[in-house]
């Protein structure tokens, strides 16, 4: 099961994934809205045991220690964001006007690290370039892909941390090599998937003016 939330703050997409035998869950980048994610997990009587940031950008991150919190889940991110968990200035959070800080994560991810929600599996992907430690998380036939990989479109690389070329190499060593069939969620806006980026992404056909 899959859920998507559009968040208040700049409208990022939280996702819970569950598995629908065990009723585990997974909050996926739960940026801000933390009673409408509380209020879904209720209807559905879910169970979350992790809460997983793609990267560490405020957006992405502004409900995490509340949820944490509430529902006595462990967080975790790559290794490479790990600081900017507790540091506003490189969270972003500063750019809002409020200097958010949590806790560190209880959890580090690795790159092709899997492991398990009930029975659902999850693979890391770690695709650098919109943060040092940016990752996408890949599960039966769909990929999480954060603010890596959008409709038609890729994440910035202009914030601090962030690197344009690395980000096209995560794209194209990573990502482009996984099965046009894959759907992809991405942290932003609409879905999409593998094949309708091969050919409609300008950053990756080479299409650019």
């Amino acid at each position: 099961m899959i859920e998507r939330i559009i968040t208040p703050v700049l409208g990022v997409n939280c996702y819970v994934l569950a598995c629908d035998k065990t009723k585990k869950a997974a909050i996926i980048d739960p940026g801000s809205g933390s009673a409408m994610i509380k209020d879904l997990l209720r209807r559905h009587n879910l169970e979350v045991e992790r809460i997983i940031l793609t990267h560490g950008h405020y957006d992405h991150i502004g409900a995490a220690e509340e949820l944490r919190k509430t529902l006595h889940a462990e967080v975790a991110v790559h290794r490479e964001d790990a600081g900017m968990l507790t540091d506003p200035q490189k969270n972003l959070s500063r750019m809002f006007s409020r200097d958010y800080v949590m806790s560190p994560a209880e959890i580090l991810l690795e790159d092709g690290q899997e492991f398990f929600i009930g029975e659902v599996e999850i693979k890391v992907i770690h695709t650098p370039g919109h943060t040092p430690g940016g990752i996408c998380l890949l599960t039966d036939g769909v990929l999480f892909s954060g603010d890596t990989l959008f409709d038609c479109s890729i994440g910035r690389a202009d914030f601090p941390g962030g690197d344009f070329h690395k980000l096209l190499s995560s794209i194209h060593d990573k990502l482009m090599i996984l099965d046009d069939q894959i759907l992809v969620y991405p942290g932003h806006e609409s879905f999409t998937s593998i094949g309708r980026e091969r050919v409609r992404n300008p950053y990756i056909s080479g299409d650019l003016a």
